[in-house]
């Protein structure tokens, strides 16, 4: 088996597990993810329309931050909290686990502060179709 043929099988088990009402998850996107292009017009629409779908799932928080002059805070690489215990972080090279809390705690407050600075709701639907109309 391939590593794109891997990567697929595991993104595709992820996803499962967004279905399973006994877990909570948030989700952060920046707005300009919703418009980067990756894959072509026809593959960010299909993600466009998933994001449109996992946020209305009862146990799922979806929010977009939203461009803006003036942000207090950069942008920063993709990251995914794991309860308390563990942060994965995506990189060039691979993928790096933090279990140390402290650094687990930084990436808390790091989401945290994103979180109070993006939109849900309405206003998070409003920027992804946004973007979709933007694709023609």
């Amino acid at each position: 088996m391939d590593d794109v043929t891997e990567a697929v099988e595991a993104r595709m088990a992820r996803q499962r597990l967004l279905y399973e009402s006994d877990r909570l998850f948030a989700f952060l996107v920046e707005e300009p993810a919703l418009r980067n292009g990756i894959g072509g017009s026809e593959v960010l629409m299909g993600q466009l329309r998933h994001l449109l779908t996992v946020g209305t799932l009862p146990h799922v928080s979806l929010g977009v931050v939203p461009m803006r002059p003036n942000r207090s805070r950069m942008p920063v690489e993709g990251f995914w909290i794991f309860d308390t215990a563990q942060v994965n972080i995506e990189l060039v090279s691979g993928f790096l686990t933090l279990t140390q809390p402290t650094e687990v705690t930084a990436y808390a407050e790091t989401f945290a502060e994103l979180a109070a600075m993006a939109v849900h709701g309405s206003k998070a639907r409003a920027l992804i179709t946004t973007a979709m109309d933007s694709l023609g």
